[in-house]
């Protein structure tokens, strides 16, 4: 468990890098504000500033990687024995998948990844919801998730992103633990004629709506129902005042154009490699 200080830090070496490299890191900070554990952070401290930050992010059997470091600090080696002792802990925790995840413009990142025999594997595009006239919508019910509904958010996560059912349900209970009394988060399932198609999570802070595991049961895809659930939701979220956003692979041609089609644009890039 991260302290409050720790927290802290990271957050200022984060705004440090974005500002001085003009780009945006992904540090998950729904997961970092609720860490169970102290194995998964790696931390580097000099004179009591934080300089150096590695982070590993927990997806059933798959491990995310993100880092960073103070500019003023680079080229001392600091990054690389944080490397290391993620990567040690990641084989000793025998996840199947580790990602390295680094901005797509990080030229340096990049360098560093392939330096470390590290493979392209995709992008993902984070967008922002430009302001535009959005048309009423019916013909759904968007209705508050409960326990009764894991099953199906497991066989969405298995049948419109291709997870393992390990994965699928490790990925639910988790996220479960960490949205329990979190009035800031809806998740949402979607019903059609009384049936449940699909589901849709929001999560607001900051002034901004970050939506997340929007997904419709493959049966039911090419009816019309994503764009008008999405219509639905950023809306809301637009007309309470928050700017909207979400993420979503490129190499989902169909999510992509689904979205900009709504009114979203890509603002960041974010490439992962496979290690």
């Amino acid at each position: 468990m991260l302290t409050t200080k720790q927290l802290l830090d990271i957050e200022t070496l984060q705004k440090e890098c974005e500002a001085y490299d003009h780009l945006q890191l992904k540090l998950n900070w729904e997961m970092l504000r609720n860490r169970v554990t102290d194995q998964l952070d790696f931390l580097h401290y000099e004179n009591d500033e934080l300089v150096a930050f590695l982070g590993l992010y927990a997806f059933g059997s798959t491990v995310e990687v993100c880092g960073m470091v103070k500019p003023s600090e680079r080229r001392k080696e600091h990054f690389s024995r944080l490397f290391q002792l993620g990567m040690a802990t990641a084989k000793e925790m025998s996840f199947k998948k580790i990602l390295l995840n680094a901005p797509a413009s990080s030229t340096e990142a990049q360098a560093f990844l392939t330096k470390h025999g590290a493979i392209y594997g995709f992008s993902e595009h984070q967008m922002k919801w430009k302001e535009k006239n959005l048309e009423e919508v019916k013909g759904f019910t968007l209705r508050q998730a409960n326990t009764d509904d894991l099953d199906m958010r497991v066989r969405l996560s298995v049948e419109a992103f291709g997870l393992s059912k390990e994965d699928a349900l490790a990925d639910a209970l988790a996220l479960e633990s960490r949205i329990d009394g979190d009035e800031d988060t809806e998740m949402f399932m979607i019903d059609v004629n009384e049936e449940t198609v699909g589901k849709i999570r929001v999560k607001r802070e900051n002034g901004e709506s970050w939506i997340y595991g929007f997904s419709i049961l493959p049966t039911h895809q090419g009816k019309g129902i994503g764009r008008k659930v999405l219509a639905k939701v950023v809306k809301e979220q637009s007309e309470s005042g928050h700017s909207v956003h979400l993420e979503v692979e490129t190499k989902n041609a169909h999510a992509l154009r689904l979205y900009e089609s709504i009114g979203f644009q890509v603002v960041h890039a974010q490439d992962y490699y496979t290690y």
